[in-house]
This record gives structure tokens, C-alpha cells and sequence, in this order.
């Protein structure tokens, strides 16, 4: 009995918003900061909590303000959002193995699976991955778009008020890299990128990220496979 107790207090909403609590606090400037942006670029309020529900993604969101207010065509934004999340592909291979049985519910984790989601995620055991994705997917969804719509709401007054709210984003990412090495203490992705960061801001300064992304990725993948290789001898 006390040990299912314990297991139901490790799946409960109560532990989801817990383990989510650094995401809502990082996603609540980043989402009103969209809604103000979009506001402040003449965006109808709801084409912007669609962009929230639909595209779900904060840089791929900032990015596509100003093709949309310029009146860029959906295969230019496509081709952006795709360039932006397209590291996200690779955020499902860890975790394949306890993704839920549903289908829908699979496929809604996978549609969730932000960098946030998959910090958080990361940093649990596999039983609680198992038990929360799907909250986990649910609130960080559930935070992002309810801080669009308040930023919406706040408009104008609120860039016065708060000017380079586009910078809580970045502020967001820096602090889950920060609970990642602490938690894991592994150190050698973080050196791999910002070498890569580097190398790549000398030799293509216009494609720095999108470059060093793709490096960083391919890089990580072959050492993966090389070590397969080597524990199968």
C-alpha cells in the first residue's frame, strides 16, 4: 500500500506541476512577449493564439512576426519553421521507449516535445517519464498559450513597460541548461557546441546556428554510433 501511494504521488498532477514550475516561470515572459510582439506588429489576436496552439514553438513564433506582417508566403514560413525546429526530430530518439500506447496521446507528446519538455523530461527516471508525459505535455502546452493570450490582453503597454521581452527566451534556455548540468553533470555537448559556436562564427557568420546545430547533431550521432559499434565488439 505505501509503496503504490508513493507511485501515485510520483504520477500526480500535484509532481507534473512541480517538475514544469521552472518551465512556467520562463515560459510566462517568452509567450507574453510573443503576444505583445505580434500585437505590436498588427496581428489579429487570433491568428496569433492559433500560431501558439498550432505551431507551438517560441523562436520558430518570433521568427514568423515579421514574415507575417510583411505578408511572406506559407512556403517561405514553412521552410523557416522547419529550418528552426528541426532539432527537435532528434528530441523523440531518447525517449521512444515510454512514449504512451494511444495513439493520440503519442502523437500529442510528440507535438509537445519543445526544448522545455524534453529538459524536464530528461531529468526524470523512466518510471516518472512514463507516468507524466503526458501531463508534462499538457501544462507546458497549456502555459505557453495562456501567456500568449495575456500578452494579447497587455498589448502595447506592456513593450513600454517591459522593454526586450524578446530576451526572456534565451534566458529560459540558459536556465535549463543550467539545471541539465547540474542534474546530469555531463559537460562534453556543452564544450562540443560552443567550439562549434566558435569555429562557425569565423567561417559563416550568417548561418552560425543553423550550422553549428546541424554539426553539434551529427557530431553527437556519430559518437553514439561509434560507441554502439564498440560496446557490440
Amino acid at each position: 500500500m505505501v509503496v503504490e501511494e508513493r507511485d501515485s504521488q510520483a504520477f500526480s498532477w500535484k509532481r507534473a506541476l512541480k517538475v514544469t514550475s521552472p518551465v512556467a516561470m520562463g515560459y510566462a515572459p517568452a509567450g507574453m512577449a510573443f503576444g505583445v510582439l505580434a500585437s505590436v506588429a498588427g496581428i489579429p489576436w487570433w491568428m496569433s493564439i492559433l500560431i501558439s496552439i498550432v505551431v507551438f514553438s517560441g523562436a520558430a513564433q518570433y521568427a514568423a512576426i515579421p514574415l507575417i506582417s510583411t505578408g511572406a508566403g506559407l512556403l517561405n514560413m514553412s521552410a523557416n519553421t522547419l529550418v528552426i525546429n528541426l532539432r527537435h526530430v532528434f528530441y523523440a530518439l531518447p525517449l521512444v521507449d515510454i512514449l504512451p500506447k494511444n495513439p493520440l496521446k503519442r502523437a500529442y507528446c510528440l507535438f509537445c516535445l519543445t526544448d522545455e519538455c524534453f529538459s524536464v523530461m530528461t531529468s526524470l527516471t523512466k518510471e516518472e517519464q512514463r507516468g507524466l508525459f503526458p501531463k508534462i505535455s499538457l501544462l507546458v502546452d497549456g502555459y505557453w498559450v495562456a501567456a500568449t493570450i495575456v500578452g494579447i490582453i497587455a498589448g502595447e503597454e506592456l513593450a513600454q513597460w517591459v522593454p526586450n521581452l524578446e530576451f526572456a527566451l534565451p534566458a529560459l534556455f540558459v536556465i535549463l541548461w543550467f539545471e541539465q548540468m547540474r542534474s546530469k553533470r555531463i559537460w562534453w555537448p556543452s564544450l562540443i557546441a560552443v567550439g562549434l559556436y566558435l569555429v562557425m562564427l569565423v567561417v559563416a557568420p550568417k548561418y552560425v546556428l543553423i550550422l553549428t546545430l546541424l554539426f553539434a547533431v551529427l557530431f553527437i550521432l556519430l559518437r553514439a554510433a561509434l560507441q554502439s559499434k564498440r560496446e557490440a565488439l
